[in-house]
């Protein structure tokens, strides 16, 4: 089963800030852990709530707002997508990662839906 870990509330140095290698580092070895398990199947950070654009569609009209959706005071910082044998697993490796010491890690599997097509385009094929 796939989880989806949506890692909240960590601030994370730049390149430039002191700590940075040793934050990379420790972000890497996670993700080397994962790996070694078979369980790595993407993540990547987020850039900061205020780059956000929320867009919805009403009544056949689009509506775009610069900002997050709502005004929260957890903020979404990144994501991992593991595919573990078991949610104990999923959770295991959810402790690991650096980023529970100083923020929090919601783990939630995804949802199997039948016939739902959302396979990435392969740029192999594409000439891109």
């Amino acid at each position: 089963m796939q989880y989806m870990l949506l890692i909240y509330n960590c601030e994370r140095p730049g390149p430039a800030d002191q700590g940075f290698a040793e934050a990379l580092a420790a972000v890497n070895a996670f993700a080397d852990e994962c790996r070694r398990r078979g369980a790595l199947v993407g993540g990547a950070p987020l850039q900061p709530e205020s780059t956000a654009t929320t867009l919805s569609v009403r009544d056949g009209r689009t509506l775009i707002t610069d900002g997050p959706f709502v005004e929260t005071h957890e903020h979404l910082g990144g994501y991992y997508v593991l595919d573990c044998p078991s949610l104990d697993e999923a959770l295991e490796l959810a402790a690991l990662c650096p980023m529970a010491a100083v923020g929090s890690i919601e783990v939630r599997p995804l949802a199997g839906v039948p016939g739902l097509d959302h396979r990435p385009v392969d740029l192999a094929t594409t000439g891109e």
